[in-house]
């Protein structure tokens, strides 16, 4: 019973956008989302980039609907990429959680270059600027629209006139610009 007769639908993210909830309708094999089996679908979408996530679920209608998910693997056609997306349970409302669909992400890092690169500045950029949000610190943000600050004080207070002489300490500008 670790197959469905259920309706099967997906939706592919990527840096691009998303596919929208598509039906999964014929695979390569004569019966779809049998137990133990293989099912192989084309969808046809506008490349989205480097995928990152995707959901995928049942209607819950027919007999049997309950559904054991191993993974989810698509193939991108433009840069021959493989994005797996690891399930390894139920979507079954009498099983697991109950839930009927899943949200999972690629588990491969590779799969979306740069990735690693990007976390690790991002963890180097703010354990170089943590410092500024420690309690007693005040910022103010430069607004080059208004041509003023917006500052923000350490009792939760948000001064859009931002005073350069605030008696909470030290005071840290930031420059934002649009």
């Amino acid at each position: 019973n670790a197959g469905t007769e259920a309706d099967v639908y997906i939706s592919v993210y990527g840096e691009r956008g998303d596919t929208g909830s598509r039906q999964l309708l014929r695979s390569q094999k004569p019966k779809k989302f049998l137990k133990g089996q293989t099912d192989i679908f084309a969808v046809e979408a506008v490349h989205l980039g480097h995928l990152y996530k995707t959901i995928i679920g049942h209607n819950g209608l027919g007999s049997g609907n309950g559904w054991f998910l191993d993974k989810v693997v698509i193939k991108d056609p433009v840069t021959d990429l493989d994005y797996t997306f690891l399930c390894h349970r139920w979507l079954d409302q009498g099983q697991d959680d109950g839930n009927i669909a899943r949200e999972l992400t690629v588990t491969d890092a590779s799969a979306f270059p740069g990735r690693q690169e990007l976390e690790l500045k991002r963890a180097e950029t703010w354990a170089a600027e943590k410092w500024k949000f420690q309690k007693g610190n005040t910022l103010q943000f430069y607004n080059r629209l208004t041509r003023g600050f917006i500052c923000l004080s350490p009792d939760s207070r948000v001064d859009a006139l931002g005073d350069k002489k605030n008696k909470y300490g030290k005071v840290f500008f930031m420059l934002m610009y649009a």
